[in-house]
């Protein structure tokens, strides 16, 4: 049985594609012997009345600062995001891991946020619950 703690997760993905984020945090939430508290963005989160990029991007860096890891879907999406290349420094900067997940059935991913990450997971909960598992801090 694997070790059980709580692993807190930065999810970091585009409110345009909230599927994508729906069903990886149904993957989280139905895993066994897995445990986790968000962290992220979600759409309807107060965060997005701050008033200026520079102070929700402090806003994010105080989400990730208490993420053991970040975790980014990693659609093509991501790559024309104005945040990616934002939330990628920020998690670097605080020494935060990054697992890439590459989405179901897409056939191109970002470049940007593979050439990032520490471990690239496919779409499939035991993938991206290993690499979380590895990485976490």
């Amino acid at each position: 049985m694997p070790e059980l703690r709580t692993y807190n997760l930065f999810i970091s993905h585009s409110w345009s594609y909230s599927n994508a984020y729906e069903r990886l945090t149904d993957f989280f939430n139905e895993h066994p012997y897995f445990q986790w508290k968000d962290y992220s963005v979600p759409q309807d989160d107060p965060i997005h009345n701050c008033g200026t990029d520079r102070q929700l991007e402090d806003a994010i860096r105080g989400k990730i600062l208490h993420a053991s890891c970040v975790v980014i879907l990693a659609g093509v999406y991501a790559t024309y995001s104005k945040w990616i290349n934002k939330e990628i420094r920020i998690a670097k900067e605080l020494d935060k891991p990054i697992v890439a997940v590459q989405p179901w059935g897409a056939e191109k991913t970002s470049k940007i946020v593979k050439d990032n990450a520490d471990i690239i997971a496919g779409w499939n909960s035991d993938s991206i619950v290993d690499a979380i598992r590895k990485l976490a801090k």
